[in-house]
């Protein structure tokens, strides 16, 4: 069996590689099929990082929505993590002040969030 392998460059393309993937998910290992499987999945994964690109978290538009899911204001955030210091969480929000350890910890316990989504590499 010849295998016919394109480049991926429309949703459609990616579409039937998708339906193609899922018809030989199961190949065994050395096969044909097997390396197909390989060779698509891959060109999927391209296409799929080009199409739909997944941003880096933003640390204060993270902390932003928590509070929005979560219902809380500033006061909240200040009362429940910085010991009512409002200037400080005023400060985080609008960008003045960068998290530190402590208060990546601190966030993460009262938002309920992974702390890795609330660190910035510089």
């Amino acid at each position: 069996m010849e295998i016919v392998i394109s480049p991926i460059l429309t949703d459609a393309d990616n579409e039937n590689a998708l339906k193609r993937i899922e018809e030989i998910w199961n190949a065994e290992e050395g096969t044909a099929e097997y390396h197909e499987l390989d060779i698509l999945s891959f060109l999927v994964s391209e296409y799929e990082k080009k199409r739909y690109p997944i941003s880096e978290t933003n640390p204060v538009e993270m902390i932003k929505f928590r509070m929005e899911q979560m219902g809380y204001s500033r006061a909240d955030l200040a009362r429940l993590a910085f010991n009512g210091h409002r200037s400080r969480v005023t400060e985080i929000l609008e960008g003045k002040r960068k998290l530190n350890l402590r208060m990546i910890r601190k966030l993460s316990e009262v938002l309920r969030v992974d702390a890795s989504f609330l660190i910035v590499e510089y």
